[in-house]
């Protein structure tokens, strides 16, 4: 009996996720925080109330609570990813115009040392069952392995494309798009090889991976508005499903079973896991424009996508026929995406 009662809290809160599940999300608040330079990918910290977000030559950290600004980590040239690692107190920072990752302590936030990686280090992910941190380099088509005791490079696997979104699933396993072969790469952690790599039929440029650690399922955001779910042990291909346009980041909230695709036209793809394989697109919110990026905080299941205002794309050049907007000083912002109330 009284384990019964213990259990009743946990059960109510997932009843509630789940009839939430059902109703549409939408955006709550809008974190305006200015300043200038692109962004990419943020990183949530659920249990502090923090949002790491990536700002072209640093981090800015923002409460989640109060939507301040709470301190800055600079001298991060051309910054991608943000891996927290809790139990060690420390934080990695790939820094891609310098091919370095940046260890920060979590409470004073400066920079304990700088670690040398391969060639445009972008996505960046940290396995606490090995203790070590995975750099994924874009241009150098390899993913440099940090053991965390050391803070040294370890190992260097090829992975015979470019890499591009990471997340290990909590048994020793990293997995990870390769942006360019549209595969799915799955690395051992503890061994630091590269153990497969599998196609992803119906897919073009893979970026955004969320994981579904329990059902052992990954979900790959595709250029072609697309995502792409893959068997994490077989490699299998299970299913496709319809998302909106210019996608990048993707999140998956195992309490409500919902993915979702952020995309740079301007929407959120929210897909509900129904059953075994069964995927149901549950609503397409308008976000903005540029909101191609997403971090979730898995305790309150709010969702945070940066973007801009953008001006008119500058003139083509040689250099640079194909120019894109750029985003307009000041006009920074967070979006703040929730479930409605049941």
């Amino acid at each position: 009996m009284r384990k019964e009662l213990r259990r009743a809290p946990l059960l109510l809160l997932a009843c509630s996720l789940h009839a939430a599940a059902g109703t549409p999300y939408g955006v709550t608040a809008r974190l305006a925080l200015g300043g200038s330079g692109g962004w990419d990918y943020p990183t949530a910290d659920a249990a502090n109330h923090l949002l790491y977000l990536s700002r072209a030559d640093h981090v800015e950290v923002v409460d989640t609570a109060s939507g301040t600004d709470v301190g800055t980590i600079p001298d991060t040239p051309g910054v991608h990813g943000i891996a927290l690692a809790p139990e060690l107190g420390r934080g990695y920072i790939s820094c891609g115009k310098a091919d370095q990752v940046k260890v920060f302590d979590l409470k004073t936030r400066a920079v304990l040392t700088t670690i040398p990686t391969g060639t445009g280090p972008d996505a960046i992910a940290y396995d606490a069952v090995s203790g070590r941190v995975f750099a994924f380099n874009g241009r150098g088509h390899s993913v440099s392995v940090i053991d965390t005791r050391s803070n040294t490079v370890v190992a260097t696997i090829a992975v015979g494309g470019k890499p591009e979104f990471a997340h290990a699933d909590g048994r020793g396993m990293v997995y990870f798009n390769i942006e360019d072969k549209a595969e799915l790469g799955a690395i051992d952690a503890r061994t630091a090889t590269l153990k497969a790599h599998w196609p992803l039929p119906h897919c073009e440029e893979p970026s955004g991976l969320a994981l579904d650690a329990l059902h052992r399922r990954a979900f790959s955001t595709c250029d072609n508005q697309t995502l792409a779910v893959t068997d994490i042990d077989s490699g299998k291909a299970v299913a496709s499903v319809s998302i909106g346009k210019g996608p990048d980041g993707a999140e998956f909230d195992p309490l409500s079973q919902t993915i979702f695709s952020a995309n740079g036209e301007g929407s959120l793809s929210v897909i509900r896991e129904q059953g075994p394989d069964q995927y149901e697109p549950l609503q397409t919110l308008p976000t903005q424009r540029g909101a191609r990026t997403i971090a979730l905080d898995a305790t309150t299941h709010r969702l945070y996508l940066p973007t801009a205002q953008f001006g008119p794309a500058p003139a083509p050049s040689a250099d640079n026929p194909h120019p894109r907007p750029q985003p307009l000083p000041g006009s920074f912002v967070v979006l703040v995406v929730a479930p409605a109330a049941p």
